[in-house]
């Protein structure tokens, strides 16, 4: 029995430099609404990596897909392209400006690969520890003003009472996740 469902949030675009430091903050937003504030930045720096690579290497466009997933107590992140060629691991030269990518994110991950996908491309990936589930959330905060549960269903309202008192309704976020 699987005690929490997987969070899945998929992103489509061309792995251009100014791209790819919007995905890296989409996915660091992504992060913080399922509470992963620890993963932000080995995701952030690996999510670069792979995108930066696509960018610099993959043929025939630089179409990809990030694609992350929580289930259970792990985080996977990957990139789809179109190119069929497999990534390497290289050693750089002590002076070099690349060719550190891969080996950053074996640094920073805890497993990483890449699954062929013929014709059709490749999916590079790589794996982070999430924090316990039964690690406690921080508190909902306390919105002055707020007298409806609005287009949100279960959220709190000014009307529910706690021990014959009126309390302030908390905000959630609208984004699904």
């Amino acid at each position: 029995m699987i005690s929490q469902p997987s969070r899945h949030c998929t992103v489509e675009l061309q792995a251009l430099p100014s791209r790819i430091g919007q995905v890296r903050r989409i996915i660091s937003a992504q992060l913080r609404y399922w509470h992963l504030d620890p993963l932000i930045d080995q995701a952030a720096l690996g999510v670069t990596e792979l995108l930066t690579n696509v960018h610099r290497h993959a043929e025939p466009d630089k179409l990809c897909t990030v694609e992350i997933e929580l289930l259970l107590d792990r985080l996977t992140v990957s990139v789809h392209d179109h190119d069929p060629r497999l990534p390497t691991v290289r050693d750089a030269e002590v002076f070099a400006t690349s060719g550190r990518g891969l080996g950053l994110i074996a640094a920073v991950s805890d497993s990483w690969g890449v699954r062929p996908q013929g014709e059709t491309g490749k999916i590079v990936w790589f794996t982070l520890s999430a924090p316990s589930p039964a690690v406690g959330l921080p508190p909902r905060p306390v919105v002055n003003g707020s007298t409806t549960d609005g287009p949100f269903p279960g959220t709190a309202s000014a009307a529910d009472t706690h021990d014959g008192k009126r309390e302030r309704a908390a905000a959630r976020s609208a984004v699904a996740g």
